[in-house]
């Protein structure tokens, strides 16, 4: 069905995996700042954020360097994509919403291309690896502002800063469970069990991935040999093709010649 449309998965333009998971990101960090600047929150509530924010331009700056690492003409992808760097700097609220130009940049990429789903089936492993990203980056951060803002108001509770909160959901997350943090609390519990759900899942998932990385140069090789296969059966076809053209060619010359040989045999009678 896509064929007879005039295009196909192969041909279809439009957002790579990692931009939408770097829009999803930037839409991420412009929530966090604006919660942070306007958000009545207490301190270790806002240190989370900042923690969590900062993992954000990490992952930013590395994606930049790496992108002008790669790049050809390194010059002009510094001059389009300078913004991605000044909004990746950590620590500078002002600065950090310039990342609603990538988002608008990427929503452009998104009208402008006919389709966003059959991109992400054209690059499967590089989808599964932008999700994992985003997927890690969101439970750790929701996990860690809950458990933090419900174990908070528990007199007994044994998670009370930030970077017991970041470390009790990384923990739980992975499906470790050192147990030098716990929720105490109903709810806590409730958020612990969903994110221990969470891990199991997103582990699943890691495991997939790796199997499919093992996996894909055999299924590679065994493309480029039907791939081999079919231009070598394409080659036969064309000489085969001109074969039987010379042989309509040489077949057309003879009848001329009898039939010349022919009209002399007449004429001489």
């Amino acid at each position: 069905m896509l064929e007879s449309k005039g295009w196909s998965i192969k041909n279809v333009d439009g957002p790579s995996p990692f931009e939408l998971a770097m829009m999803v990101l930037s839409l991420v960090s412009v929530v966090i700042v604006l919660t942070i600047t306007f958000g009545k929150l207490d301190a270790e509530t806002n240190k989370v954020l900042l923690y969590i924010d900062t993992t954000i331009c990490m992952i930013f700056m590395t994606k930049f360097f790496h992108g002008l690492f790669k790049a050809r003409n390194k010059g002009f992808y510094f001059r389009h994509h300078w913004i991605d760097f000044v909004a990746s700097i950590p620590a500078i609220e002002a600065l950090r919403i310039a990342r609603i130009f990538q988002i608008l940049r990427v929503i452009r990429l998104i009208r402008m291309s006919r389709s966003l789903l059959i991109p992400l089936l054209r690059q499967r492993k590089q989808s599964t690896l932008a999700s994992l990203l985003v997927a890690m980056v969101l439970i750790l951060a929701t996990a860690s502002v809950l458990i933090l803002l419900v174990e908070s108001t528990e007199p007994s509770a044994n998670i009370q800063t930030a970077e017991q909160a970041i470390w009790w959901a990384l923990v739980t997350i992975s499906t470790v469970g050192y147990g030098d943090f716990y929720p105490v609390s109903t709810v806590g519990h409730i958020i612990g069990g969903l994110v221990i759900i969470s891990g199991v899942s997103f582990f699943g998932v890691i495991s997939g991935y790796m199997a499919s990385v093992f996996v894909a140069p055999d299924e590679q090789e065994r493309n480029e040999a039907q791939e081999a296969q079919a231009a070598h059966k394409a080659e036969i076809n064309i000489k085969l093709e001109q074969a039987l053209e010379r042989m309509e060619q040489n077949q057309q010359q003879m009848i001329e010649e009898i039939a010349t040989l022919r009209n002399q045999l007449d004429q001489r009678k």
